[in-house]
């Protein structure tokens, strides 16, 4: 394991030579065959700055983080279009060889890479047939169903408005059908792990579409994100409640239908900006509130979202990704139609919440774990 970290750090080596070597004759040329201190200051720099990766990428897989860890700070970085916004320069550095195959369009920018990474977690989620549109890192619109195309049309039945110049992803092969549907909308990016010849090359049309083959690849355990003036580090959050992990806490239990629909809506909101609400049923997100500042404009957003796009909350439920502070959420969902909660717990003011339910014949799930998403 250590000589394919060493083989990789070589790679790399190989690379930064050949790019340095441009950077000398460069200096040479313009200099008459000399450098000065500072030109001797910048290679310096690039040569302790791939040994320090070297030694990073053994050290982590000492540790036992081997797969991924710090992979990424040794293979080869690309250069973007801009970052977030055109003023602001970007950067990738990692691997998208490994883990795509881009069959068609543009490069890939900052904002594509943030939503493409968000897609490929939720997807993760799933096993069954399912179809996912992603706007801002965050779903507006996710289906499970027979095929492929269905799981399509109903995600995008969720919001048609905010999946135009979306990012999709789905776990199975797109077929003509699909493409033929897809080929209707506008978007940035599709994902599947598998295109038949004649979807691709209808697909393809548009040339400035993007289109990826995802490749199987593991990811970290660890995630990192630069702040202040340092760097936090957290676990990634692999926790997927199953109905194992249900505690009803009301005296109405849930229905066998409305135990399918929280796990999906668990499933969603975990992978929602927060404060995140998600109405779905056992097959579809009806509607979402996402990244408020307070959980009751996230509910009243996912309510307006949901009555919006034609959509009656009868047989939905609710999850949230963090506990109820005050019963108001659920008289909310209550009047507007919802039955069933799912939601961490652990509010001092939870007995309301569930009192309230136990009066109006609504039932609540409490899972234990909180899935804050910033």
């Amino acid at each position: 394991m250590i000589r394919a970290a060493a083989k990789n750090h070589k790679d790399v080596v190989i690379l930064a030579s050949k790019n340095q070597y441009g950077q000398l004759e460069t200096i040479l040329d313009a200099k008459n065959g000399s450098t000065d201190l500072n030109d001797r200051f910048l290679f310096a720099g690039q040569a302790f700055n791939i040994t320090s990766h070297y030694d990073t990428a053994i050290c982590r897989w000492f540790a036992g983080d081997n797969v991924n860890g710090f992979k990424h700070s040794i293979n080869s970085s690309q250069t973007l279009r801009y970052g977030e916004n055109p003023h602001q320069a970007g950067t990738f550095y990692g691997n998208l060889d490994a883990m795509f195959d881009k069959l068609n369009g543009k490069e890939l920018s900052y904002n594509n890479l943030l939503d493409v990474d968000a897609a490929v977690s939720l997807i993760d989620e799933f096993t069954e047939t399912t179809f996912a549109i992603l706007k801002h890192n965050n779903a507006c619109g996710i289906a499970t169903a027979s095929s492929v195309k269905d799981a399509y049309l109903k995600a995008l039945s969720s919001d048609p408005i905010s999946a135009f110049g979306g990012v999709l992803i789905t776990n199975s092969k797109i077929d003509k059908v699909t493409a033929e549907e897809l080929h209707k909308l506008f978007f940035e990016v599709l994902i599947a792990p598998e295109y038949d010849t004649d979807a691709l090359a209808l697909l393809k049309e548009k040339k400035n579409r993007i289109l990826l083959l995802r490749k199987p690849v593991s990811f970290a355990k660890k995630q990192f994100k630069t702040l202040l003036n340092g760097v936090i580090e957290q676990d990634r959050d692999i926790q997927t409640e199953t109905e194992t992990d249900f505690k009803t806490v009301t005296k109405r239990v849930p229905t066998d239908s409305e135990k399918k629909a929280m796990i999906f809506a668990n499933k969603l909101v975990k992978h929602t900006k927060s404060n995140a609400i998600i109405f779905a049923t056992e097959n579809q997100m009806i509607s979402s509130g996402v990244g408020q500042t307070s959980r009751v404009d996230a509910l009243k957003q996912a309510i307006e979202k949901a009555r919006a796009f034609g959509f009656t909350l009868e047989d939905s439920v609710m999850a949230s990704d963090a506990f109820f502070p005050f019963p108001d959420c659920v008289e909310i969902a209550n009047l507007a139609g919802i039955k069933a909660v799912i939601q961490p717990g652990g509010s001092v003011k939870d007995q309301e919440s569930i009192d309230y339910c136990n009066s109006h014949n609504m039932t609540m799930v409490c899972t234990g774990f909180r899935h804050f998403k910033h």
